[in-house]
């Protein structure tokens, strides 16, 4: 029987894994009601951008510009993007256990996500994700987004890795899928105790 090859590396999503979502549905709902925005116009209007910034083809002023701003407003642009730096939050449960990992089996760490470059830089600066990963493989950088499987190859690429040697923490039941049907041994996370249970049985134990 062939020897189940060792763990040597983490992919992390960071929407619903590290922290909370970016700019999510939750977010831009808020967003309408305190800057009393039309929420039929505006989610129209995001869903037909937001793509092209997630992939760095367009800057948060832009995007900015053609969801928000496309008319006078009331508030600045400077209020609204500190708005939306505001919603995000840690879990720090989840920040502690990949610190541990990493400590603990002197694994590589890479994220591998879709976010726009500023909102992913304030992300990652602020809450100190950047102290613990070793590559970041985010939209914004590669201009690959998930579900395309080639974010996936230009990760395993860069971090020098089998498939097979990896572990990814994701909470996109389809972008598990994706990155198994590469090799790669995704994990769906939905809870702490879940993802803990989940990581045992790849040897990597706490």
């Amino acid at each position: 029987m062939e020897k189940k090859k060792t763990i040597t590396t983490l992919f992390l999503d960071i929407g619903g894994v590290l922290l909370t979502n970016g700019w999510d549905r939750a977010a831009r709902k808020k967003a309408v009601e305190i800057f009393q925005l039309d929420a039929l116009e505006t989610e129209e209007r995001h869903h037909l951008t937001f793509d092209t910034y997630e992939v760095g083809k367009l800057t948060l002023d832009e995007y900015l510009g053609r969801v928000v701003f496309y008319e006078d407003r009331s508030f600045t642009r400077h209020q609204f993007r500190e708005f939306m730096f505001a919603q995000s939050a840690p879990y720090p449960e989840m920040i502690e256990l990949i610190r541990t990992l990493k400590a603990t089996y002197h694994l590589k760490i890479a994220i591998v996500n879709n976010e726009g470059r500023e909102l992913n830089t304030h992300r990652i600066r602020h809450f100190g994700i950047g102290t613990f990963v070793d590559f970041f493989i985010s939209s914004c950088f590669v201009h690959y987004r998930k579900p395309d499987a080639d974010i996936y190859r230009i990760a395993l690429d860069i971090a020098q890795v089998a498939p097979e040697e990896v572990v990814y923490l994701e909470d996109r039941p389809m972008f598990v899928d994706i990155a198994n049907g590469l090799g790669i041994n995704g994990i769906c996370h939905n809870s702490y105790a879940e993802t803990l249970q989940a990581l045992e049985q790849f040897g990597l134990k706490i």
